[in-house]
């Protein structure tokens, strides 16, 4: 039959072993996928007929491995799989929404002498968390009643998070330097930017930080130039007491280079040379490509890696580890360069002192992270198999009938949200998206291992419409694990952060709500 030869060419790597002690790679494409760019597609590749096939239940992590196939090469026959995706997009929902850009396009046009219209209400943007008394249901309103239903759908079903482009201009504040075209607007988003960096400039001089009201001031996003300091008090690198940190510094990047001299000429070895193969192979399939691919940056990645694997044992190097190395070096590294894009860092300017020292931070900040997460890479991981589970439990409870429809297909939550956990949603968010993010992550107490639950059970539910709008395992699974991001930015992100807030807040209370 068609769909069982279009099942077996989806899952066609599934038995394909690498040699040696090389393990599967629980991952997708990567820029996130963009249905827009394969357009082509459409035209040059007939669809694929399918029919509903039945998948095997996962009944054991092992037997998940075993099925789960690497999807990070993409090769030929995926040409097929992704023009399935594309062709999902709804095009009446397409068309009305350009027709209703011409429309108002041409109602300005027209009325260039009236005021503008008042925007539809929606969304305020979030300064900081809200802070409400524990206990209190009333929740946050600005929040709770920023989402509409679906004119389609039955007012009972959960809401999902709407589209960014739903917002008006007032709500779309951001930080990392996106304005907005509309000139007063852009005006107002300038002063609001200078004075929130004029906020973390005096917490960050002060003879002693504040990390409580720095961690409120951080939740909603840091501003660039302040991003870097920031970042290493969070985690928790450096000392609040200003006088501390440049003696702190000097003595932990004085001692990775220590642990460099130690260990690193030991990667050949056998006892460690699978190890060093492994991140070896695995660094030039991380993002982005212009920075991974200077020659430079693979040594710098490499060292980071293997250093960290010889000294934490229990868990040793794990594919999704080198991912997390990523956001800290470009944070760290923007504070040298002028490139604003941060997927095209160019390291080729920055002084090779400053590189290593920016080597050290990057090692010792990834390594405070992976401390508190530490069981999602351990021995079969049992970290992230038991958030996965959490997370079904928590989707059944916020949107049932997103999960009975997943469930009534047969896709199994491990299938597509064990890369959520094990990669901390980078392989789902373009790198902008998950500074973005990690500015909340490290603001929010637990925010990597507890806050990312909520933000991974609103980042489903987000895509509700067309979850629901799916008839076949393999195009749920296959847009499941190809989530059309690429075009997010920092207004996504929070909004998608909000919606997690609000999810932490009515269930983190409530100690029976993952049970049925």
């Amino acid at each position: 039959m068609a769909s069982d030869g279009a099942r077996k060419q989806f899952w066609k790597r599934s038995n394909s072993k690498v040699p040696g002690s090389i393990q599967h790679v629980y991952g997708a494409q990567h820029p996130p996928f963009d249905p827009l760019l394969h357009g082509t597609l459409l035209k040059s590749t007939p669809k694929v007929p399918t029919t509903p096939v039945k998948a095997k239940r996962v009944s054991t992590f092992q037997e998940f491995e075993s099925n789960t196939s690497d999807a990070w090469d993409a090769g030929e026959d995926d040409d097929e799989l992704l023009a399935m995706a594309t062709e999902s997009l709804n095009s009446e929902v397409v068309m009305e929404t350009a027709h209703r850009v011409l429309r108002n396009h041409s109602q300005r046009q027209s009325q260039p002498s009236q005021k503008m219209p008042e925007p539809e209400p929606g969304p305020q943007p979030i300064a900081e968390p809200p802070v409400v008394p524990s206990g209190d249901l009333r929740l946050v309103k600005s929040v709770s009643e920023s989402h509409t239903p679906c004119p389609s759908e039955s007012t009972g079903d959960t809401v999902p998070l709407q589209r960014s482009q739903s917002l008006p201009h007032s709500a779309t504040v951001t930080l990392s330097g996106t304005s907005d075209p509309h000139a007063l607007a852009g005006s107002a988003l300038s002063k609001r930017e200078t004075s929130r960096l004029d906020k973390f400039k005096q917490l960050l001089a002060g003879p002693n930080t504040d990390l409580e009201e720095l961690r409120k001031l951080s939740w909603s996003g840091i501003p660039k130039p302040v991003r870097p300091m920031t970042w290493k008090l969070l985690s928790g690198y450096l000392p609040a007491n200003a006088d501390r940190r440049p003696a702190t510094l000097q003595r932990k990047q004085k001692e990775y280079f220590a642990f460099i001299e130690h260990y690193y000429n030991s990667r050949n070895d056998e006892v460690h040379q699978d190890t060093y193969r492994q991140i070896h192979i695995d660094i030039p399939r991380m993002s982005p490509e212009a920075l991974i691919l200077q020659p430079k940056v693979t040594e710098i990645f490499e060292r980071i890696l293997f250093i960290w694997a010889i000294r934490h044992p229990a868990s040793g190097y794990v594919q999704g580890i080198n991912d997390l190395v990523t956001p800290f070096f470009v944070v760290f590294i923007c504070e040298y360069t002028d490139q604003e894009d941060v997927d095209k860092v160019d390291v080729s300017s920055v002084p090779a002192e400053v590189l290593r020292n920016i080597e050290a931070d990057t090692y010792w900040c990834m390594s405070k992270l992976l401390d508190g997460i530490q069981d999602n890479y351990t021995f079969a991981q049992p970290g992230i198999q038991m958030k996965v589970k959490m997370l079904e439990e928590l989707v059944s409870r916020i949107d049932e009938r997103v999960h009975r429809h997943l469930d009534g297909h047969e896709v199994r939550y491990l299938q597509f949200a064990f890369r959520w956990m094990n990669n901390l949603l980078m392989r789902e968010l373009p790198l902008r998206c998950t500074i973005r993010l990690w500015d909340t992550y490290q603001s929010e107490p637990e925010g990597f291992s507890h806050f990312h639950l909520y933000v991974c059970a609103a980042f489903l539910v987000r895509w509700r419409r067309e979850i629901l709008e799916e008839r076949d395992f393999q195009e749920l699974l296959l847009f499941l694990q190809n989530l059309p991001t690429a075009r997010w930015d920092d207004q996504d992100v929070s909004l998608l952060l909000a919606e997690a807030y609000r999810l932490k807040f009515a269930f983190a209370d409530a100690p029976n709500h993952y049970k049925k």
